[in-house]
């Protein structure tokens, strides 16, 4: 569970990771849930997905990795020209799960920029907050005045 950046690691590109840059965070594993895996550990597996050379990783997992990537609003949002939506207020991020290299889960998470709120959260805490961590990465990168989210959870 990402908690805090990792700006030091030795990626060689750290933009290329899962998040969009390095996270340290605490392990959701059965058995070391909330402890914090060496920064070796966090390194090498956490930040890059596959942690099957992590001894924490159970064997049993819905997923191995989380990918996302910003795409455009909805067709209909973009089409119809609504009043009430304004056009790039709301970034939406795409996620898919892999296990063994292969999708096994995939959706659209929303975030509306102008009131700094999710439209909808995905159901796993876990997935979320890779969510909000890679949203934060994306702004940061892409916003020219560097805008950070004060709050990505309300």
């Amino acid at each position: 569970m990402p908690v805090e950046r990792f700006e030091n690691g030795a990626w060689p590109h750290p933009s290329r990771l899962p998040l969009g840059g390095g996270w340290r965070g605490l392990c959701t594993a059965p058995g070391h849930d909330g402890e914090s895996p060496a920064e070796s550990t966090q390194e090498t597996f956490c930040n890059l997905g596959y942690a099957t050379g992590c001894d924490w990783t159970p064997i049993d997992r819905a997923w191995d990795a989380v990918r996302f990537a910003v795409c455009a609003p909805p067709r209909a949002q973009r089409e119809i020209g609504v009043q009430a939506i304004v056009p790039g207020r709301t970034l939406r991020l795409r996620y898919i799960c892999e296990k063994d290299h292969r999708p096994v889960e995939s959706g659209d998470l929303e975030f509306d920029l102008l009131h700094a709120t999710w439209l909808g959260r995905h159901n796993d805490p876990r997935l979320q907050k890779m969510a909000e961590c890679f949203l934060d990465t994306y702004l940061k990168i892409r916003t020219p005045q560097k805008v950070e989210l004060k709050d990505l959870e309300s």
